[in-house]
C-alpha cells in the first residue's frame, strides 16, 4: 500500500511539474506575441526574412495592428530610400568624368529615387489621415497609399533598368546594391498595405 502511495505521490509531483512548465511556455509565447504577429504578417510578403529583420524592433509599438505594421513598414522604407537617394547623389559629383551614358544613368537614378522618397513619405502621411476603418474615407486614403507606393516601386525599377543598360562595373554594383534593398522593402510594405481592409 505504501509503495502505491509513493508512486502516486511521484506521479502527482510530475503532473504539477509538467503543468508549471506548460504554463511557463504559454506565458513566454504570449509575451512574444507581437513578434509572432510580425513574423506571420511578413509571411505574406515577397521577402519575409528582410521584412521580419527590419520590423521586429518595432513590435512593442505595432502590437497586433495590421495598420500600424503597414505604416511602420512604410516609414522604415522611406528612411532607407532617403539614405539610398543620398548615396546615389554622391556619385553625381564624379559623373562628369564618367562615360556620358553612365552619367545619364546616375542622373536618372537621382531623379527617380527622389520621386520614390517623395511618394513613400506622402504615403506615410496619408496613412495617418485614414481615420476610422469603416467608410469611403478609409478606402479613399488606402487607394492613395497603394497608388503612391506602387509608383515608388516603379521609380526604383526605372533606376535599376537605367543602370543595367548604361552603367557597368563598380558604379553599377554600388548603386544597385542599395536600390535593390529599397525595392525589396517597398515591395514588402506594399504587400502589408494591400492586406488592410475596413475592419483593421
Amino acid at each position: 500500500m505504501g509503495v502505491i502511495t509513493s508512486r502516486s505521490l511521484v506521479s502527482l509531483v510530475l503532473f504539477f511539474l509538467v503543468l508549471c512548465l506548460s504554463a511557463g511556455t504559454l506565458t513566454s509565447a504570449h509575451s512574444s506575441g507581437p513578434v509572432d504577429f510580425i513574423r506571420a504578417s511578413c509571411g505574406a510578403t515577397r521577402y519575409p526574412a528582410l521584412c521580419v529583420e527590419c520590423l521586429k524592433a518595432y513590435a512593442p509599438a505595432v502590437r497586433r495592428s495590421p495598420r500600424k505594421l503597414a505604416q511602420t513598414a512604410l516609414a522604415v522604407t522611406a528612411d532607407r530610400a532617403q539614405s539610398a537617394s543620398a548615396f546615389v547623389s554622391r556619385f553625381s559629383a564624379g559623373s562628369n568624368s564618367a562615360r556620358p551614358r553612365e552619367a545619364g544613368a546616375v542622373q536618372d537614378c537621382i531623379e527617380t529615387m527622389g520621386d520614390s522618397v517623395d511618394g513613400l513619405r506622402r504615403s506615410v502621411r496619408e496613412m495617418r489621415r485614414m481615420g476610422r476603418a469603416r467608410g469611403n474615407r478609409f478606402r479613399w486614403h488606402l487607394d492613395n497609399v497603394q497608388t503612391w507606393v506602387s509608383a515608388a516601386l516603379t521609380d526604383q525599377s526605372t533606376c535599376l533598368d537605367s543602370l543595367d543598360q548604361n552603367a557597368s562595373g563598380r558604379l553599377r554594383a554600388a548603386i544597385r546594391k542599395k536600390v535593390v534593398v529599397v525595392s525589396q522593402l517597398t515591395s514588402n510594405a506594399l504587400a502589408l498595405v494591400n492586406r488592410l481592409d475596413p475592419t483593421n
